[in-house]
């Protein structure tokens, strides 16, 4: 193999390796604007060049990410990724302590492992082993330390803290990070955690990635959040650049470990999570848009899972708008299906991507994408976008406050009766806020919180 006979030259052999993973990186795959939804597949020189350790596995874990589990204040998922060498995995884990006298009660859980080799035509194949586990029996707000890996090659120990059982939950949202993502997205995850670092999870809305099989792309995103990935949880749901051909990306079910609770066929893209005062729902877009049979599956299983839903806050998160922000796009169907569930089951926020703009209101049953603002419905939709690839935003009247040509995170927090939403840009600065109050039998109050920052548009 190439790839073993470069190896063997040593130093001289990788520079040769990432000499021409870098050449066949920036040829241009027009065959993947796989339907009618823009796939625009660009890839700048100016991007930061990737190297071997974004690529190839080594003996030490790396791509060390958690997940949240669907019990998410006793047990939280860990993923991570080795040298095929490494054919058993563990997670080390044990309660916090001032001092290093964690070490004397460790608890130890066996991993599940997985092996996958991706061979992609401007990539050299990649192996790698992933490793999966749930750490279970933990306390609500407890706070624990945890590493991962095998005899002799460790991760660092990580600390992570529980959510608390009957107290409030918090989590950033993010839109697209998708383009540019090690060179122009790192620095918005960065700037989320450094804002709030204490959230209880971190939720990416779809198109993490720009083309779905490329691994130096998927170490460009684990690069991006580095250890943010293995302290905070996160959960993904799939845009359409984490599909080809209605295929998911090889790498997404080995390198996460969500949920399978929901309809056959799509563990891990579509599932719940209940949180004692907030029920989170992923669907799966993509399929939405282009399965028939995987539509109308999904729109049963969410009437079924939202039919007498003790939870006070309902979050749905999926890729496609109900009502977009980009000029002359409208997602019909979705809307006309999914929509109807929405307001029968009075879900309060909902969370898209791929439109690259901003933008967000409540909207009327209207069958149009241009709706009036409403607040009578009680849902509020939101369009976000974290890299720095951008659409010109429309002006529709459904968008409260919107902008153009911006990088943004949100952080959310859903407790009691209210639920607080602050929008900032990727330099820290709020943009939007708001708060949603419940009124027993009745829609949501909107309190907007919109601070004097002019309006982007441009």
């Amino acid at each position: 193999m190439i790839l073993s006979k470069l190896i063997r030259f040593g130093p001289l052999g990788i520079m040769m390796l990432v000499a021409v993973v870098v050449l066949f990186s920036c040829q241009q795959n027009s065959a993947e604007d796989h339907h009618a939804h823009e796939h625009s597949h660009q890839h700048s020189p100016a991007d930061s060049l990737p190297n071997a350790k974004l690529l190839f596995p080594g003996n030490e874990p790396d791509r060390v990410i958690l997940n949240l589990s669907e019990d998410p204040i006793h047990s939280v998922a860990v993923n991570w990724r080795t040298s095929p060498k490494i054919t058993q995995g563990t997670v080390e884990v044990a309660v916090a302590s001032d001092g290093p006298e964690f070490k004397d009660s460790v608890r130890t859980i066996a991993a599940a492992t997985e092996p996958l080799t991706v061979a992609r035509e401007e990539e050299p194949e990649i192996s790698a082993n992933y490793h999966s586990a749930v750490i279970n029996e933990l306390l609500p707000g407890g706070k624990y330390v945890y590493r991962v890996g095998s005899e002799p090659y460790w991760s660092e120990w990580y600390q992570i803290e529980m959510p608390q059982e009957n107290g409030p939950v918090s989590f950033v949202y993010f839109g697209d990070a998708q383009n540019d993502v090690k060179s122009m997205w790192s620095r918005v995850i960065r700037e989320a955690y450094h804002t709030l670092p204490d959230v209880d999870f971190m939720l990416h809305a779809g198109d993490l990635i720009n083309r779905h099989d490329r691994d130096v792309e998927w170490g460009e995103w684990f690069y991006a959040g580095s250890f943010i990935h293995a302290m905070v949880p996160a959960v993904m749901t799939p845009g359409n650049h984490e599909y080809k051909d209605v295929v998911l990306s090889p790498q997404w079910r080995p390198q996460f470990n969500l949920p399978k609770n929901g309809p056959a066929g799509l563990e891990e893209t579509c599932y719940v999570i209940d949180f004692p005062q907030m029920k989170l729902v992923s669907l799966d877009a993509e399929q939405i848009d282009e399965s028939e049979h995987f539509r109308a599956l999904q729109a049963q299983w969410l009437d079924s899972v939202l039919t007498n839903n003790p939870k006070k806050w309902t979050v749905i998160t999926f890729h496609y708008p109900v009502f977009s922000t980009k000029p002359n796009r409208d997602n019909l169907t979705l809307r006309e299906i999914f929509k109807p569930l929405f307001d029968k089951h009075r879900v309060d926020l909902v969370l898209q991507g791929h439109d690259h703009a901003y933008g967000r209101g409540m909207v009327s049953n209207v069958s149009t994408g241009a709706g009036v603002r409403e607040d009578r419905s009680g849902t509020m939709y939101v369009v976000s976008v974290s890299g720095p690839k951008m659409y010109d935003i429309s002006d529709d009247k459904w968008m409260e406050r919107k902008a153009a040509n911006t990088q943004l995170f949100q952080v959310i927090k859903v407790g009691g009766d209210t639920a607080s939403y602050n929008a900032f840009t990727a330099k820290g600065e709020l943009y939007d806020a708001f708060d949603l109050v419940k009124k027993a039998g009745k829609p949501n109050v909107l309190i907007n919180k919109i601070p004097n920052t002019p309006e982007r548009t441009e």
